[in-house]
């Protein structure tokens, strides 16, 4: 089973890689799932300050690749040969997933800040973003946990700073060559 992962900063494309893979009939597991799974269980409302304090806390007590140990085994129970993960966040869960998986792959979807800032605030989602200085302070968030570590472990880079349809049309590219050599 190859297991391909994507990391990126919040807003760089990774839902939309995650949208391209489902419709090519491969399975997704959104690491971020796990969190939004836990501020409900905690009766927390689902916004961005409280993923956070969330995340925080599921690495505090459990380390820093604590989100990724808990979705190895829902990506073991997968039958297909290709299975997308999205959402590592840091370095830790990188070496998780690479210990747990010997065909293990690393993207990193990179889109300038402007563009990233756009999106999220058009995006609709609950934990999504009203200003500049919340996205900063998301970044610095996510970059603790490790995440510009884990970016720069990625093998594969692919530019989202065009189209969306531009940006579809590399994803389907990749993921088809990376489905036939499985």
């Amino acid at each position: 089973m190859k297991v391909i992962a994507v990391v990126g900063m919040p807003g760089s494309g990774k839902g939309e890689f995650s949208t391209v893979a489902q419709e090519l009939g491969i399975p997704v597991v959104v690491m971020g799932d796990v969190i939004r799974a836990e501020v409900s269980n905690q009766g927390l409302p689902p916004t961005d300050e409280s993923m956070g304090i969330v995340a925080r806390k599921l690495r505090e007590q459990y380390g820093m690749a604590a989100i990724a140990h808990v979705c190895v085994p829902t990506i073991q129970r997968q039958r297909e040969k290709v299975i997308l993960v999205d959402g590592v966040r840091g370095d830790a869960e990188v070496t998780e997933f690479s210990q747990a998986f010997p065909e293990f792959s690393l993207i990193s979807i990179e889109a300038p800040f402007e563009t990233r800032f756009a999106r999220l605030s058009e995006r609709g989602r609950s934990d999504d973003l009203m200003n500049i200085s919340e996205l900063i302070a998301r970044d610095e968030r996510e970059c603790s946990f490790g995440l510009g570590k884990a970016m720069g472990l990625a093998s594969v880079r692919i530019d989202n700073n065009g189209t969306r349809e531009e940006f579809r049309d590399k994803v389907r590219e990749y993921l088809t060559r990376m489905r036939e050599g499985a």
